[in-house]
């Protein structure tokens, strides 16, 4: 007979626990960030059209506000007086949110604690796009869905775009909080064996919620007390059918092992390449909106600074036969990230040619277009570090379509109602840029995953 006694349920659970969160960081943690981003692009889509279409007010202090942890916004009854003014607000603040999380916050399994997890929770069932019905109880989905409604009209383009971002708003919240749900589970029972660990040896007379709060306090005074898992504790341990509580436990951390694949489909990763140039090229049309705007405000500013020494100079460089003098702007830049600001002249004549060419470019870059065909017959590599350069040249564009933007804005005085803002148009831009990034990362897993397999000895079907 052997000695060895058999693991105590504790010893288990710790194993199980180990186990899951080995799964959770490896799995569930990547899926979750992939969900967040792709519910961050979709709500994007739909607030740049909800603004262009004019049916909320665009926020001009959106862009100041810092954020250092997850806030959800408001959402209790709207005031019918001021309904328009308070759900721009409330939609600029939990865009500015959406953003934060994706771009910028921690992922991993210690770090998205309890907390952490309520807030996410939180911040994507803000509306109920799951439920999103004019008669929602939710002041916030109500509203959203009645400007989702106003916003169906234009041509058939822009319905397909409203109705895929809606449909992937719905289907990532789904896939969100069942992620969440998992990594609750963890924490709730991993939270469950810290508890089992302050009470070793406890009399099962003083296992109540008081005794369990005292000796709990005992070992660790500022550790957080959860009543309900407590109550657990006590169900599972210490009362009738405890051993059927704990098998279920057991069985909620089980993590489920991937069928083994001995063979994989071949990945075409051109493809994948081709879809992020696809992407990036859809910025064209918008890009020439904003070109056209800037023109626009260009002649708006020089009307105002127009005097009769600037007229005497223009007709004197017009008698000689003078080449029309350079525009330059005094442009401030901000980093994002840091706040800090930055001085650059802009050669405006010059940054338009340059935007013109781009523009250009990025038009042969629909399906069929020539810039794409000739992409098509190129090595993947060379068509990997085209498209890292395409974007790379488009976030350039973008961050001096930002300045030049405030600029136009902030200089015009007496014609300052006759500036074009080009916020809604830069918003689909950034959109654009963030797809073909998303791209650039999927490529990037795919090969990843292709190299692991090769030393794996797993050899991809023809």
């Amino acid at each position: 007979m052997s000695d060895i006694a058999p693991p105590t349920y504790a010893e288990v659970l710790a194993q199980a626990l180990i186990a899951k969160k080995d799964s959770l960081e490896t799995s569930a943690i990547p899926r979750l960030k992939d969900e967040l981003r792709l519910f961050q692009v979709s709500f994007a889509v739909l607030y740049g059209l909800y603004i262009k279409k004019k049916l909320i007010n665009e926020d001009p202090y959106k862009h100041e506000n810092k954020i250092t942890e997850l806030e959800i916004p408001e959402s209790g009854p709207l005031n019918e007086a001021r309904r328009r003014e308070q759900i721009s607000l409330r939609l600029a603040s939990f865009d500015s949110q959406l953003d934060f999380l994706v771009n910028f916050y921690q992922f991993g399994v210690d770090y998205l604690g309890l907390g952490r997890i309520r807030k996410i929770a939180g911040l994507v069932r803000y509306i109920d796009w799951m439920n999103l019905t004019p008669d929602s109880k939710s002041p916030n989905t109500k509203i959203v869905a009645e400007i989702s409604l106003n916003s169906k009209t234009g041509d058939a383009m822009t319905l397909n775009i409203i109705g895929e971002a809606l449909t992937k708003l719905s289907k990532c919240t789904a896939s969100v909080m069942g992620i969440l749900r998992d990594l609750t589970i963890y924490h709730r029972e991993n939270y469950k064996l810290a508890v089992r660990g302050a009470i070793k040896g406890i009399p099962a007379h003083e296992a109540g919620v008081a005794g369990i709060r005292r000796r709990i306090s005992a070992v660790s005074p500022k550790a957080p007390f959860f009543q309900e898992f407590v109550e657990e504790v006590i169900a599972e341990d210490f009362a009738e059918g405890g051993m059927a509580l704990k098998e279920a436990v057991l069985a909620s951390l089980a993590v489920k092992e991937a069928a083994a694949k001995a063979v994989k489909p071949t990945v075409d990763y051109k493809e994948i390449l081709l879809h992020g140039i696809r992407s990036i090229g859809m910025s064209a049309s918008v890009l020439t909106e904003i070109a056209e705007k800037v023109d626009e405000n260009e002649r708006t500013l020089a009307q105002e600074k127009r005097g009769f020494w600037i007229k005497l100079k223009k007709w004197l460089m017009s008698l000689f036969n003078i080449g029309s003098e350079s525009v330059i702007y005094d442009l401030v830049y901000v980093d994002p990230a840091k706040g800090t600001k930055t001085r650059e002249e802009l050669n405006l004549h010059q940054f338009r040619a340059d935007l013109d060419r781009r523009i250009k470019i990025l038009s042969g870059m629909s399906k069929q277009g020539t810039v794409l065909a000739k992409l098509a017959a190129m090595p993947e590599e060379q068509v990997q570090g085209y498209l890292e350069r395409t974007i790379a040249d488009v976030q350039v564009h973008f961050r001096t379509l930002i300045a030049l933007d405030d600029y136009f804005k902030t200089t015009a005085k007496d014609s300052r109602d006759n500036i074009k803002g080009i916020k809604p148009e830069l918003s689909t831009v950034k959109n654009c840029i963030i797809k073909a990034n998303q791209v650039m990362h999927d490529y990037s897993a795919a090969k990843e995953e292709a190299e692991q397999l090769k030393r794996l000895g797993v050899t991809p079907a023809k």
